[in-house]
């Protein structure tokens, strides 16, 4: 018997191995890679609870806006109507008077007025005539503002008027008038009104470049007119004294010589005077007009030293205290009129030029666009009313949903509501 054969032990089976982990995808150009999940903080705002929060009170904020713009459409209904007069106007530009080249002629007081007095017209200086009280007080008098708008006392009529008006000076440079009044009519007269009272205004005022020229030459004439006639009276009184003395033909031509020298003094006097007050003592034009007055002044004191020295009467000579005495006296008597005459009648023709280039500047004012009473009212804007009020309504349906959230919130957290109950209590204290 053969011997058994020895089994072979069962070999154990090996644990089943566990499958590796899938790999991560690299990320290619055409799929990238997702982005990895991150936990919000915890004082961040999620939006998705936000809009849930909203969506619990979508009611709300629906009722709330229109409840608003329904109540500000009744209320645009029962405010009363406001209308708008429009003007523009255009403010007269930088004067230029056709007269300068005949001034200079006429010589150097002309070019120094010309120059040195004329006055540019500007927006700004036409806005503040437009805010003065003479002009309000016109308007006020003129429709009765004082009782229109209920005001006791003138001032307070103004104030209101001046709440009722804007203007404006555009970058274009014409002037816009606005009214406000309760009638399209009155609207419209109010910024007419402005414009009248404008002109009647610079009518009394010298604004422009030739108004100041004539009522420069206005004022130096009536000064010289009654220099002239207290020049008069002095030569009637000294003929009346010393009767009629011949003067030779001599002293007549230097008379005129004398009192032409002292009217072309005085004119280069004013016209350096106005010189001075825009150029330096350095400047060119300045020191050939010093150097000119002084060659003439130079040249009056030898006709009134030399010149005049046959005609006065020498210490000691004949007849120094008879005829030829009364002859010298009257003789300063005439030049002093005949120079007053020269100064009155150069004057008198540059008032006139002046007075003829004033006229050519009328009218100061130009009106581009006259008020014509408004079709359409201008207040109450209902479409911007109403949808202001919709946009409030709205945003305090949002500040009440939100602050209704976050006091449910507190009251869920116990830490909080021992918080919030000392906060009520402490309010609460007298």
């Amino acid at each position: 018997m053969t011997p058994d054969r020895a089994r072979p032990e069962p070999v154990p089976a090996s644990p089943p191995t566990a499958a590796p982990a899938p790999l991560p995808a690299r990320p290619s150009p055409d799929r990238p890679a997702p982005p990895p999940d991150r936990a919000l903080p915890a004082d961040a705002v999620d939006p998705l609870a936000l809009l849930v929060v909203l969506g619990r009170r979508r009611r709300r904020l629906v009722a709330w806006p229109l409840v608003a713009a329904l109540l500000a459409a009744g209320l645009s209904l029962v405010l009363p109507k406001t209308f708008t007069g429009v003007t523009r106007v255009l403010p007269p530009q930088q004067a230029q008077g056709g007269s300068a080249a005949l001034l200079s002629q006429l010589g150097g007081l002309a070019g120094a007025a010309g120059g040195a007095l004329g006055l540019k017209g500007s927006g700004d200086l036409y806005l503040g005539f437009l805010r003065s009280e003479a002009v309000a007080d016109g308007l006020v008098e003129r429709f009765g503002l004082q009782a229109a708008y209920g005001e006791t006392y003138r001032v307070d009529a103004r104030r209101a008027l001046a709440a009722r008006t804007r203007l404006e000076l555009e970058k274009s440079g014409l002037l816009v008038i606005e009214v406000d009044a309760p009638e399209p009519a009155l609207a419209a007269d109010l910024a007419n009104a402005y414009v009248e009272q404008l002109h009647r205004l610079t009518s009394t005022l010298a604004v422009g470049e030739a108004a100041q020229r004539r009522l420069f030459f206005e004022r130096q004439l009536e000064k010289t007119k009654d220099q002239l006639a207290d020049a008069e009276l002095a030569l009637r009184r000294g003929l009346d004294a010393g009767g009629l003395v011949s003067v030779e033909a001599q002293g007549r031509g230097a008379v005129e010589t004398v009192a032409r020298l002292r009217a072309q003094i005085s004119a280069k006097e004013i016209q350096l005077g106005a010189m001075r007050a825009y150029a330096t003592a350095a400047h060119p034009d300045l020191r050939r007009g010093e150097q000119e007055l002084a060659s003439m002044r130079a040249e009056l004191g030898r006709q009134e030293t030399g010149g005049g020295a046959a005609a006065e009467p020498a210490p000691g000579a004949p007849g120094a205290g008879g005829r030829l005495a009364t002859g010298v006296s009257n003789l300063r008597l005439v030049r002093e009129v005949k120079y007053q005459e020269v100064m009155f009648e150069l004057l008198a023709k540059q008032y006139e030029l002046a007075r003829v280039d004033e006229s050519k500047e009328a009218p100061l004012v130009q009106v581009v666009d006259p008020a014509r009473p408004p079709e359409k009212r201008s207040k109450p804007k209902r479409t911007q009313l109403v949808l202001g009020a919709a946009a409030l309504g709205l945003l305090a349906a949002l500040l009440a949903t939100f602050a209704e959230d976050a006091l449910a919130a507190v009251a869920r957290d116990p830490a909080r509501q021992a918080t919030l109950a000392a906060l009520r209590a402490a309010w609460r204290r007298r």
